[in-house]
C-alpha cells in the first residue's frame, strides 16, 4: 500500500506515537521533513494518508513550505485522502481550508482535561462514550472550525480543541507525546514556561510528574482516534 507522508517541521517535534500505532498496523509511512526539503509534495495521490505534526512556528509565518503543505492539505482533502493534523498541524489543516489561525487568549501549556462535545453525533464516532480525558499541550494559537466541519472538543483554555471534516481530524492538542517527547520539550521549553506563568500552564516538574501514568492513558485515546482515522485509509 502507499504510505502515510508524515510532514514533520520541527525535530523535536516528530511523529511519537503516531509512528508507533501505524508501525504496529502494519501501515508503511515516510517523513516529510518540511524544514529541511527542498521540494514539498503536493500531490496526495502519492500517500494513503497525510500526518501533519506540530511545530514552535506559526502557520502565518512567510515561510517556503506552509503554501505548498497547505496546497497538499486541500488535495488531500479534494481526494478523500484522510488527514491528520496535531496542534500546528491541525492550524494547517484549518487554514487550508479556509479557517484562521490567530492568538489563543492564554498560552495552553502542559496536562490539561479535554471535554469531548455532548451535542455532536460525530463525536461518539471518533471517541464512543468516552466525555473527556486529559492530554499535553503546548501552543499560543488556536483555529477557528472550518467551514462545513463539526467541532467535537474544548477545554477551558480554548475553546477549539478539535474537529472533523469527514475522515478528516483537526487538534490542537498533543495526543502523539511519548514520554520521552515530554521530558525533550519540558526541559527545552523551560524559557517559555518561565515567561508564561499562569494557571493555563504547568511549570517542568508538574508536567513531568507520574509521566508513565499519563502517557499510558493519553495513548489509550490517541490509538482510538488513530483506529478510526486509519479506517479511512485504501488499503
Amino acid at each position: 500500500m502507499k504510505p502515510v507522508a508524515i510532514f514533520r517541521h520541527a525535530r523535536t517535534e516528530g511523529p511519537g506515537h503516531f509512528a508507533t500505532f501505524l508501525d504496529a498496523h502494519g501501515i508503511p509511512w515516510q517523513i516529510v521533513a518540511t524544514d529541511e526539503a527542498k521540494v514539498i509534495p503536493t500531490d496526495a495521490a502519492a500517500f494513503s494518508g497525510i500526518g501533519l505534526m506540530g511545530g514552535p512556528m506559526s502557520v502565518n509565518d512567510d515561510l517556503p513550505w506552509i503554501e505548498p503543505t497547505l496546497q497538499m492539505i486541500r488535495n488531500a482533502v479534494a481526494s478523500d485522502t484522510p488527514v491528520i493534523g496535531h496542534c500546528l498541524g491541525g492550524q494547517l489543516m484549518s487554514r487550508a481550508l479556509g479557517g484562521v489561525v490567530a492568538r489563543n487568549p492564554v498560552k495552553e501549556i502542559g496536562w490539561g482535561e479535554v471535554t469531548i462535545a455532548p451535542s455532536a453525533p460525530v463525536a461518539r464516532q471518533w471517541f464512543g462514550e468516552r466525555q473527556s480525558f486529559v492530554s499535553f499541550h503546548w501552543h499560543g494559537e488556536t483555529f477557528t472550525i472550518p467551514e462545513g466541519a463539526t467541532r467535537i472538543a474544548s477545554s477551558a483554555w480554548c475553546d477549539n480543541q478539535m474537529f472533523v471534516l469527514g475522515p478528516h481530524l483537526g487538534m490542537q492538542c498533543h495526543v502523539e507525546m511519548t514520554e520521552e517527547m515530554v521530558r525533550v520539550w519540558a526541559r527545552g521549553g523551560w524559557k517559555e514556561i518561565r515567561d508564561s506563568a499562569g494557571p493555563s500552564v504547568q511549570s517542568s516538574e508538574a508536567m513531568q510528574a507520574d509521566l508513565d501514568a499519563r502517557v499510558a492513558g493519553l495513548h489509550s485515546v490517541a490509538e482510538g482516534l488513530y483506529t478510526r482515522w486509519i479506517a479511512g485509509i485504501a488499503r
